[in-house]
């Protein structure tokens, strides 16, 4: 019965069975021009193949195809706008990572074929796809299906007559189209580069959302959402927090540029894209070997030359500020930019001080029998019997909040008069030692390009060079932050603390962003120790 399927398919005598449709719509991007007009953009556009207006019509053709040799259409896969060739990273079964074609639907479909049933329950012999584009461009993908229809005797065909499953000569054939199809595609990505690589070297801005502090053209200053740039830059540069911008900018009603609501890591990404300071960026994805994901983030765009480029609009912040914020955002997950979820003002923060534990404190609510007022509560650690601390240290709450609130203050106020006291000078003074690095980076690679040096060297010498770089400009970008902090009036943290309309995790980010932990240290039965001398603040480095 099952091989009378493929046979059946193949004559085109398909009554009594009960097929499937995969409709799908392609999103392969297709070269753009750069004009040569002011605005100096590149058009692209997306393709759904050449006949295919929508999902819709597939599944509209499929039905009335597998209707009209006798067959029952019972259900459609209808597949997300997909790419049926671009790979991306994944974890493979074995534990490996490796680049495929990520189609879920797709491949639950040929399952459902294997087994002979739809998602609904439906019984089906066949799957019906408008033409082999529909179906994949990916190789990979291809034998899958072949597999289906050679292994399990499931047909797999298409409306247009361009696929052919069913036999020897037509699968070959469909490898060959199948090949030609993703080359086609490769080119048409390869093409694309090129001219985002063009666009990008003359400083066009991206497509897509307009970005926030900028008008519709992408060029020129928005008014009142550069002045909040602005404003935030500075502020956090003189020591405000960000959950303390995010929650002011929420209360009055800003919004991103798409409408929503602003978070910690929205206002993150807006500060670290060189965009603010006038450069063109561009996305780069790395691959972290320890965890095997991807990390992408923005980086300045440069020229050959290695020169950053300039984009083709105004500029927020100078460069020397855009950098300074670059260094206090970091590589790192940043202290007081989460939610703050907590409603005690010291969790997360005070840490068990007897030996081998180290556990953080959590905040319990004072017995009844105790006879404390409304609301009173300790900081404890918690029992041994919950696997996640040893219970051997616990300490009055609102006290020892009260001591967080003065230590958090007095650190402010000691950093606002070094500030003061301390002037910076006017130049880094390891500014020859990195132009110096640079122009051995400028040799080593005018040297490899003349193959006066071997590539084992060229890569050894590079990497040192290139080390070398980056910490000499860490060390420039921490150097700025403290000169732009000197000039710049600090945060009044005292007004801060007190302000109308200050909520709690807007106390906690400051609390954060101020210390790492604070140790509680225990105490014997019967010993009396004032609270001040049992916690040891453990200060962030800012």
């Amino acid at each position: 019965m099952a091989d009378d399927l493929v046979q059946r398919a193949h004559w085109g005598n398909l009554e009594g069975q009960n097929w499937a449709g995969l409709a799908r719509l392609s999103t392969e991007e297709t070269e753009g021009e750069i004009t040569s007009g002011g605005a100096s953009e590149m058009t692209s556009r997306f393709v759904t193949g050449r006949d295919i207006k929508s999902t819709e019509e597939q599944e509209k053709d499929g039905r009335r195809f597998v209707e009209d040799r006798g067959g029952q259409y019972v259900h459609t896969y209808m597949e997300p706008d997909t790419s049926a060739w671009k790979r991306r990273r994944v974890r493979l079964p074995d534990g490996s990572v490796g680049y495929r074609v990520v189609r879920p639907v797709f491949e639950g479909a040929l399952e459902d074929l294997k087994r002979g049933m739809a998602p609904n329950g439906e019984r089906i012999d066949g799957l019906i796809v408008y033409d082999i584009d529909r179906l994949t461009r990916d190789p990979r993908h291809l034998e899958d299906a072949i597999e289906t229809v050679e292994h399990y005797h499931r047909p797999i065909i298409d409306i247009t007559g361009t696929l052919d499953l069913l036999t020897d000569n037509g699968r070959a054939m469909a490898r060959v189209v199948v090949a030609m199809a993703n080359k086609q595609s490769a080119d048409t990505a390869r093409r694309v580069r090129r001219n985002h690589k063009a666009r990008r070297d003359r400083g066009i801005p991206v497509g897509g959302t307009r970005p926030f502090g900028w008008q519709e053209d992408k060029r020129t200053l928005h008014p009142t959402e550069s002045k909040h740039l602005r404003d935030a830059a500075q502020r956090l540069i003189t020591g405000a927090s960000w959950h303390t911008i995010v929650a002011e900018w929420n209360r009055m009603g800003i919004t991103t540029s798409r409408g929503n609501s602003w978070t910690w890591i929205a206002l993150r990404d807006a500060m670290r894209n060189p965009r603010l300071c006038g450069y063109r960026s561009h996305s780069v994805v790395e691959f972290d070997q320890e965890s095997g994901r991807e990390i992408r983030r923005m980086v300045i765009a440069r020229n050959d030359e290695g020169q950053p480029i300039k984009g083709q609009w105004e500029a927020i912040l100078q460069v020397a500020e855009w950098e300074a914020i670059d260094e206090i955002i970091g590589e790192g997950p940043m202290r007081g930019g989460g939610n703050n979820a907590r409603v005690y003002l010291s969790t997360g923060t005070l840490r068990c001080g007897k030996e081998d534990c180290a556990a953080p404190l959590r905040a319990m609510k004072a017995a009844p029998s105790r006879k404390k007022p409304e609301g009173y509560f300790y900081y404890c650690c918690p029992a041994k019997t919950t696997g996640r601390g040893c219970g051997g240290v616990k300490i009055p709450g609102p006290e020892t909040d009260e001591l967080i609130r003065k230590l958090v203050i007095a650190k402010y106020e000691e950093e606002a008069a070094e500030r003061e006291a301390v002037t910076a000078p006017q130049e880094w003074p390891k500014e020859a030692e990195l132009a110096n690095v640079r122009e051995d980076l400028d040799d080593l690679k005018q040297a490899r390009r003349g193959r006066q040096i071997s590539a084992e060297r060229y890569y050894a010498d590079l990497a040192e060079y290139e080390a070398d770089e980056r910490r000499l400009i860490k060390e420039r970008n921490a150097w700025q932050r403290r000169a732009l902090t000197g000039p710049g009036k600090p945060v009044d943290i005292v007004k801060e603390w007190y302000r109308d309309g200050i909520t709690l995790a807007e106390r906690r980010a400051y609390v954060e962003q101020t210390l790492t932990a604070v140790v509680v240290l225990p105490v014997g039965s019967g010993h009396r120790v004032p609270l001040r001398d049992r916690l040891v603040p453990l200060y962030a480095e800012r």
